[in-house]
């Protein structure tokens, strides 16, 4: 059993800073990509920003400069520093990954955590 456990949300002021982060435990054997998504009231899920195994990252056009993602391989764990933060970053923000839990599997499972609230309001 697989789980992506988020921390951090929670409310800030227009120009503060949050710092998420998203924890892989359990049976695992590979995690690849790594990736925080975010859904507002009324509005589709969107990617925000991903990190590759090896490090390379990339993001929304909204985010970029202002947000930085990075990851610890050894701790299994990805984060998301978010600077600067402004009324519309409010939203659920979401971990998510395709990991391998043994060597038969051909293709990795895309799992998901729970969700973290982010509130920007002044």
């Amino acid at each position: 059993q697989v789980q992506l456990v988020e921390s951090g949300g929670g409310l800030v002021q227009p120009g503060g800073s949050l710092r998420l982060s998203c924890a892989a435990s359990g049976s695992i054997l590979r995690i690849y990509a790594m990736a925080w998504y975010r859904q507002a009231p009324g509005k589709q899920r969107e990617l925000v920003a991903a990190i590759s195994s090896g490090g390379n990252t990339s993001y929304a056009a909204s985010v970029k400069g202002r947000f930085t993602i990075s990851r610890d391989n050894a701790k299994n764990t990805v984060y998301l520093q978010m600077n600067s933060l402004k009324l519309e970053d409010t939203a659920v923000y979401y971990c998510n990954a395709p990991i391998t839990t043994s060597q038969s599997m051909l293709v990795p499972l895309n799992y998901w955590g729970q969700g973290t609230q982010v509130t920007v309001s002044s």
